[in-house]
């Protein structure tokens, strides 16, 4: 599952990337780019011999015969260099030499993914295990290539590389708001930059059923609700994963989260389908009958369709968040539970769960299924996908079963990269709830809620457990992501994981993560990803011909966390997906730049206080033009009250920058501070989320904490 592997030893990694950002008057604290910035950070990287310059291009030299696939990635390649480096000019071109090995595991769990690059005065070379080692080798080589006053330069470098997992996925959901082949294809791409190699297609949920079916015709004219992939399109997007080493992973879930197969065949279900459109209708809930045999019929039969179109190894069954009653409540299904010594509905799940297991097998597939699968005894070769809390990955482990990482890593929460950042797959404790927040909050503590609990005890993995571990993914599910959002919803994010996926444990510097984040972004948006477009389209639609203050606010704030905006969104429905929350950026570059800069200027670097004073005036000043724009726009007259507690920190920071006297002002801003930390707190955990006030729009100040360092200063 792991390969051994050294590392450079972390300050020369810090000085190799400490300047690395996009363009000077972006950077953090104003530097230039010094160095490449490599993501994933390699197994082994050397120092630093110099640059070789690029204005010539790069000219590709198969040492090894280059097959279909190959030649195909040399051009995305080439592709890709231009639209980062400018196009060649008439020099000598700098000769890349590229041999491969044969792969016949290509595109399994054994790829041979090893590659080794070293960039020379006189050229390059890149030497791969096979075909895949090929696709890693020239996404690094891009990331080493950075424009100068004199024109593009290849830095010279030896790395050797090899991933950590060798399942290092991202599960796209687009049942809930469809995502076109386009869409996909950018994740794809983007994915591929970032050496992922698992895109975990959820296709089908309560909200739709997103894949053209000829057995059961009903699922594309009823269940699809119009927007669904033809199986032609299926096909194109399984061989464009492919071509850049990507495997695709399909959900078909079974035997809860049916209400779109089963307003198709509502034979099947447990109970009578609700009224979609109810108010507080949970569209989750609706579960298949698991003791009509025509259940299970259809099942082989969808699945043995669906897998003509996937050819993965690996096929996802769900399993997840089947609600009891829908079969207790069920006289028939009772009888039967009791009949069949059934104790409760995890009993008959399991034995569902068997079910669906024999049927995937007998079709010479892997079953899939979250962690509720592993709740009960079922066949050891299920692989179990943990989301609840980390403690899962301890307990499917131990239980024999091989194991795929979510949990920590849903990006539909909305945390920031270094949050995610800090959760490593084999860490039984890295995610749950508390004792500590369970200790605030006083649940009720259910079987529901003690799922999601940390388990203070839990052990940490045993070598073998270790083994067992195949690898993580990243989520996205999108109850409140339109496609217009998706880019910005997953990366740079998804950038972040890639990294904790491949790279070794060592890896935990969030600073230098946040160093190279807006390099990794804009390396993405000029190879085609589309989220600053997108973003400028909403904010278009919101403040038409009149974006900067929207703009410049939006650089201050972030989105409310966990499930704070799924319980905001309950309220106002779609709105909030055109809503200044909407473009909120996790991440907030901007914030977090000026947050790093007030701790080095308060650590001595008095030279920064020019650029803060004009960052702060900037965002104080800004309150005026956008409470402008405001006027009658509701999304925006919302949140006018973060613009003006924006303005309040900001001259706060200039009241201490300036060195004014008094303190009133002081004891004001000391109670806007308060104020915004108790918002802050009140989106930190699943349980506070759901139940504390949350900021206007949804919107947390992302600058608090350099205002709060500099008020609380003795500057």
């Amino acid at each position: 599952m792991t390969r051994t592997s050294s590392f450079p030893n972390s300050s020369f990694w810090k000085k190799a990337c400490l300047g690395a950002v996009l363009l000077a008057g972006t950077a953090f604290g104003g530097m230039a780019q010094a160095a490449p910035v490599l993501m994933p950070v390699p197994q082994t990287v050397s120092a630093s011999n110099g640059v070789s310059a690029l204005s010539g291009g790069v000219r590709i030299v198969w040492d090894t015969q280059a097959s279909p696939l190959l030649q195909r990635a040399a051009a995305r390649f080439t592709t890709r260099l231009e639209a980062l480096a400018g196009p060649a000019g008439q020099g000598k071109p700098y000769v890349l030499h590229i041999s491969a090995g044969h792969d016949p595991a290509y595109l399994t769990t054994s790829t041979k993914e090893h590659y080794a690059l070293t960039t020379s005065a006189d050229g390059a070379h890149l030497e791969a295990d096979g075909p895949a080692g090929v696709v890693y080798g020239l996404a690094t080589f891009l990331q080493l290539v950075h424009k100068t006053s004199d024109g593009a330069v290849v830095e010279r470098l030896h790395i050797d590389d090899a991933p950590r997992f060798v399942w290092r996925g991202l599960l796209l959901d687009v049942s809930r708001h469809f995502a076109s082949v386009e869409a996909v294809k950018r994740q794809l791409d983007a994915m591929e930059l970032l050496k992922l190699n698992v895109l975990h297609w959820h296709l089908n949920d309560g909200t739709g059923f997103r894949v053209e079916s000829h057995v059961f015709p009903k699922l594309t004219s009823v269940g699809s609700h119009g927007q669904y992939y033809t199986q032609a399109q299926i096909r194109d997007v399984v061989a464009y994963a492919a071509d850049r080493g990507i495997r695709i992973v399909p959900e078909f879930d079974v035997p809860g989260h049916a209400l779109a197969v089963l307003q198709a065949y509502p034979e099947l279900a447990a109970q009578p389908l609700p009224d979609v459109n109810a108010v507080g209708e949970n569209l989750n809930n609706p579960a298949m009958d698991p003791t009509n045999p025509k259940t299970l019929k259809f099942i082989r039969a969808l699945y043995a369709e669906m897998e003509t179109l996937f050819p993965d190894h690996y096929f996802h069954s769900g399993g997840d968040e089947v609600l009891g009653t829908q079969w207790t409540n069920n006289p028939k299904i009772a009888a039967y539970m009791k009949a069949h010594g059934y104790a409760d509905a995890p009993a008959l799940q399991a034995a569902f769960t068997a079910q669906v297991e024999k049927i995937l097998s007998s079709q010479g597939r892997v079953m899939m299924g979250w962690d509720e699968v592993s709740e009960a005894p079922s066949p050891k070769n299920v692989v179990v996908e943990g989301w609840r809390s980390s403690k899962w990955t301890g307990s499917a482990t131990q239980a024999g079963h091989p194991v795929v990482v979510s949990s920590g890593y849903y990006l539909d929460l909305l945390t920031p990269s270094r949050t995610h950042y800090a959760v490593d797959p084999y860490d039984t404790k890295a995610n749950g709830i508390t004792p500590s927040e369970v200790e605030e909050t006083h649940p009720h503590i259910t079987p529901l809620m003690d799922a999601f609990l940390q388990d203070p005890n839990a052990a940490p993995l045993t070598d073998e457990q270790k083994k067992l571990v195949l690898g993580a993914e990243g989520a996205l599910w999108t109850e409140i992501v339109s496609e217009n959002m998706l880019d910005a919803r997953l990366w740079p994010r998804t950038a972040a994981l890639a990294e904790r996926f491949w790279s070794p444990e060592s890896v935990r510097d969030v600073d230098d993560l946040e160093r190279r984040l807006p390099v990794i972004m804009g390396e993405l948006q000029a190879t085609g990803l589309q989220a600053t477009q997108h973003e400028n389209g909403l904010k278009e639609a919101l403040a038409p011909g009149h974006t900067g203050p929207l703009s410049t606010f939006l650089e201050t704030v972030v989105p409310v966390r966990n499930y704070a905006l799924n319980r905001l969104a309950s309220k106002s429905g779609d709105a909030m997906l055109s809503a200044p929350v909407a473009i909120a950026d996790p991440d907030a570059f901007e914030a977090t730049r000026f947050n790093n800069m007030v701790k080095r200027y308060l650590a001595g670097e008095k030279s920064l206080k020019a650029p803060l004073k004009a960052m702060l005036t900037a965002w104080s000043s800004n309150d005026e033009a956008f409470s402008a724009i405001a006027k009658d726009v509701p999304a925006l007259e919302e949140v006018t009250p973060v613009s003006h507690a924006v303005a309040a920190l900001s001259n706060a920071g200039l009241n201490v920058l300036n060195g004014a006297s008094g303190t009133a002002w002081r004891l004001d801003v000391q109670h806007l501070i308060a104020a915004q930390d108790e918002f802050f707190h009140n989106s930190s955990n699943h349980i506070l989320s759901l139940k504390r006030e949350q900021p206007p729009g949804g919107l947390l100040i992302a600058i608090l904490p350099g205002i709060k360092a500099l008020v609380e200063s003795k500057n």
